[in-house]
């Protein structure tokens, strides 16, 4: 079993700075109204950008090894989060939007299925307490300007 450790550091306030084994920072804050700096993403948004960035990398990884066509993915999420404290999402919806001019649905779906079901790891740990949906668009490569 690998282990994995992290380190996160307080800056001031609630404005902390943290880094993984791959030794790259990242700056999470809150607003200054609870003794942030707004200088940083929150701590819980880098849940939904773990889960999207993820299951992105799996799903271009897959539709590469098919040799599917695309010119690029993006991926909008959607969640909902309880009114009562500790505010946890109740769902979550990715929406990815692929851009390209020969991609076929079939690949896409079984790619996200794949991703959800096999290798993302972000949406293994959270699917049992959280619903998480999907869809995606296949939208036109995009004319160079």
């Amino acid at each position: 079993m690998a282990t994995k450790k992290a380190l996160v550091t307080q800056i001031q306030g609630i404005s902390f700075a943290g880094k993984t084994d791959s030794n790259h920072w990242v700056v999470m804050d809150g607003p200054a109204e609870f003794g942030g700096s707004d200088a940083g993403i929150r701590p819980k948004e880098l849940v939904l950008l773990a889960l999207a960035g993820c299951t992105g990398s799996d799903v271009v990884t897959i539709l590469r090894k098919k040799r599917a066509s695309f010119d690029r993915l993006d991926i909008r999420v959607t969640a909902e989060q309880a009114e009562e404290h500790p505010q946890v999402f109740t769902s979550i919806h990715l929406e990815f939007l692929f851009h390209g001019d020969d991609l076929r649905p079939a690949d896409v779906e079984r790619a996200i299925e794949l991703s959800e079901t096999k290798y993302c790891a972000v949406n293994a740990m959270l699917r049992g307490s959280v619903t998480i949906t999907r869809s995606y668009t296949i939208q036109p490569a995009r004319m160079p300007a």
